[in-house]
């Protein structure tokens, strides 16, 4: 529960290495994600190439921290690993999740940026990356030593919750 509890989303980073262990720690996580019908979908790309990193931020305008970190994974949906239609989007979410879980608990910060269902996200972000017309990105996650202080926000609402019926 402290992991999940804690969980913040950090865009600041320490000029720090991330080890090529703690990615493949971070994507050991993101494939134990459960998934529609075992289909497991995904597909990561590691990115460490600053100039790669900087085009992204000219077409995502929330990606500014990708300048800062060492590291970012792009979690992606290929279409055609697909045995249920369209449940790629909630796989590679839990994924995503999955990372960035295990983020906190290695004492990293990490971030979620949105690319699906943004078209013209998804459109260059494919073209930046040379993926396949088939491979969707999904989600990019920006991983670093923090460099800002957060307190996790405790979510937890009573009124949201409903037994039964509505």
């Amino acid at each position: 529960m402290d992991v999940i509890l804690n969980r913040k989303s950090i865009r600041k980073y320490k000029d720090i290495k991330i080890s090529d262990e703690i990615v493949e720690d971070l994507l050991k996580a993101g494939m134990a994600a459960p998934s529609a019908g075992n289909e497991q979908p995904w597909e990561y790309i590691v990115l460490r190439d600053k100039e790669l990193m900087e085009k992204i931020t000219k077409v995502h305008p929330y990606s500014q921290m990708l300048l800062n970190t060492d590291v970012a994974i792009v979690v992606c949906g290929d279409e055609t690993k697909e045995k249920y239609k369209g449940f790629w989007v909630q796989d590679c979410s839990a994924s995503t999740q999955n990372i960035l879980l295990t983020a906190e608990d290695k004492g990293l910060g990490a971030v979620w940026l949105g690319v699906y269902p943004i078209a013209d996200r998804v459109k260059v972000i494919q073209e930046i990356l040379n993926l396949p017309i088939n491979v969707i990105p999904l989600s990019i996650i920006p991983v670093g030593y923090p460099d800002e202080e957060r307190k996790a926000v405790d979510r937890f609402d009573k009124s949201r919750i409903h037994f039964d019926k509505w």
